[in-house]
C-alpha cells in the first residue's frame, strides 16, 4: 500500500480530484520499477507549494535562485540503499518528499500543449523517479530517466492498468 502524506499550501483546492490520479502514477512508477507493493507499505510526502515557496526551497537546497516546477527529496541513496525496496519491513518505508508547484505545472501544460493534467502527472512521475535514485545531470542519465518516464506515464487520458 502507498500512503501519501499530502499538504496543500496553494490556492488550488481540487485535491479530491487530483490525489487519486497522482496516487495512481506513484503506484505505477513503483510497479514499473519492480517494487513489490505487497511486500511493504510505502510512504511519500507530497506538498503543493506556491511559486515563491519553491523558489526559496530551490535556492536553499540546490543553490539555484529561480522558481522550478518540482523538487524531490529522497530518503535513501540509490543504488546503495536498493535493498530497502525489497526487504520486508514492519513499518512503512518512507521514500521521500515531493514538492510540486501547480502554478508552474499549469503554465508548462499550456506552453507544451499537453495540458495541466498531464503535466501534474508527469511531474509526479519525474519526482518519484528521483526518489528512486534517477537523475538527469549527465546526458546518459537524462536519456535513461526520460525512457523510464515514458515507460510509466504513457498516455495520461488512456485507461491505465494498475
Amino acid at each position: 500500500m502507498i500512503e501519501i502524506d499530502f499538504e496543500n499550501q496553494t490556492a488550488y483546492q481540487e485535491e479530491e480530484a487530483w490525489l487519486p490520479l497522482m496516487r495512481r502514477y506513484i503506484e505505477k512508477t513503483l510497479k514499473t520499477e519492480g517494487v513489490d507493493l505487497d511486500l511493504n507499505d510505502y510512504e511519500v510526502s507530497l506538498t503543493w507549494v506556491t511559486p515563491d515557496t519553491i523558489h526559496k526551497l530551490n535556492a536553499e537546497y540546490r543553490n539555484v535562485d529561480r522558481e522550478t516546477d518540482v523538487l524531490s527529496f529522497p530518503m535513501y541513496n540509490f543504488p546503495e540503499d536498493q535493498a530497502v525496496l525489497s526487504a520486508p519491513s514492519d513499518i512503512p518505508v518512507l521514500l521521500g518528499d515531493i514538492v510540486l508547484n501547480p502554478a508552474r505545472a499549469e503554465k508548462q501544460g499550456k506552453m507544451y500543449g499537453t495540458g495541466f493534467k498531464r503535466e501534474m502527472c508527469y511531474l509526479t512521475v519525474h519526482s518519484m523517479l528521483h526518489l528512486l535514485g534517477y537523475d538527469h545531470m549527465e546526458a546518459a542519465d537524462k536519456q535513461k530517466m526520460r525512457a523510464r518516464e515514458k515507460a510509466v506515464i504513457g498516455d495520461v487520458d488512456a485507461p491505465q492498468p494498475i
